[in-house]
This record gives structure tokens, C-alpha cells and sequence, in this order.
């Protein structure tokens, strides 16, 4: 949402248009927000109760990359993700919105590449992109990547964040495909 209202405030003269679509996605991103909150909410208060909506995941994935070319950053996807645990579908959704975040936010790059593979029951998931880091806000707080590592280290995955040998930034996770819950019980599946 911020990178969002970034955009438009830096369009807002010079590019109606876009101006629009920034402030679009920014109504749109907060809606879903605002309906995960209710979401946790709702878990909170009744936890028998089955939430509001569906979390997001990678079945949304043509939603981040025309949010990401509304910011101009082109995204190319290779591979189709196999069907996941709800829980590895969110963290999967939300590491490549944060991996995209900021390769807009601290890439000079223009381009990025999302991969979706399989390695037995683990989810390989890489955003991978050309620039370096560059401007004022290149360094960022790590609050990104380390919500990356929280949410992959909650299901038993890892992230791995850093330059590549060749240039740009690589993010590259490895999330189970099948969670299962320490803390449920035979009964709970039947």
C-alpha cells in the first residue's frame, strides 16, 4: 500500500492515468487487508466459527504482477504451484508480494522472474531480479525479509535472501507443500 501511494503521489501530475491505478490497487490491497484483520479477529473471538473469506494465495499470483506493472516493474512466472495446505499457500502468496515489494522499492531493476517448482513435498519458490540496490531506501528496515523468514520458519520452511553472484537479488524459499499442526489430534482430521 505504501510503495502504492508512493507511485501515485510521483504520478499524480505527470500521469493521471497511473496516478489511478495506484490509488486503485491502494483501495483494493486495503480491502484485503481490512478482511484479513477481520479474519484474525473472527479466529480470536469464536475460534469454532469458519472465517469470513478465504486467505489468499498463489491462485492470485496475476493479481500481485499487474499490481507490480502498475508500479513498473515487468514480472515473468515460470511453473504452476502444486496444490497446498492453506498455511503454505498464504506464507507463499505474501513472500512473493513482499519479495516484489521490494525489488520496487530497492532494485533499480525494471524486471523480475517468479519460479514455482517442486521438490518432493517441498514448495520451491524463487523471485529473482537485475539491479542492484539502489537510492536512499536501498538498505530498508529488514522488517520485509524478516517477515519472510517468520512466515516460512512457522511451517517448518527457510528463506534465503541476498545478492546473487551475477548481479540483482534473490529470494529463494522452501516451504512444505503439506503442514501438518503439532497441536492437532487424529481426531481433529476425521
Amino acid at each position: 500500500i505504501n510503495v502504492q501511494a508512493g507511485v501515485g503521489l510521483a504520478l499524480l501530475d505527470t500521469d493521471p492515468e497511473q496516478a489511478r491505478t495506484a490509488l486503485t490497487t491502494i483501495k483494493d490491497q486495503s480491502r484485503e487487508a481490512l478482511g484479513e484483520v477481520r479474519q484474525v479477529l473472527d479466529t480470536l473471538r469464536t475460534p469454532g466459527d469458519a472465517p469470513r473469506a478465504p486467505a489468499p494465495g498463489l491462485d492470485r499470483l496475476p493479481e500481485l504482477v499487474e499490481q507490480a506493472a502498475s508500479a513498473g516493474l515487468t514480472v515473468e512466472v515460470e511453473g504452476k504451484p502444486p496444490r497446498l495446505s492453506p498455511g503454505t499457500d498464504l506464507a507463499a502468496f505474501r513472500i512473493v508480494q513482499e519479495a516484489l515489494t521490494n525489488v520496487v522499492r530497492h532494485s533499480g531493476s525494471r524486471h523480475a522472474r517468479v519460479r514455482l517448482g517442486r521438490d518432493g513435498g517441498t514448495l520451491l519458490l524463487r523471485v529473482d531480479d537485475d539491479g542492484p540496490a539502489t537510492g536512499a531506501e536501498a538498505g530498508g528496515s529488514g522488517n520485509g525479509l524478516a517477515g519472510m523468514r517468520e512466515r516460512a520458519a512457522a511451517l517448518g520452511g527457510t528463506i534465503e535472501a541476498g545478492p546473487r553472484p551475477d548481479g540483482g537479488f534473490r529470494v529463494l524459499a522452501a516451504l512444505p507443500i503439506d503442514v501438518k499442526h503439532p497441536n492437532r489430534t487424529k481426531e481433529d482430521d476425521r
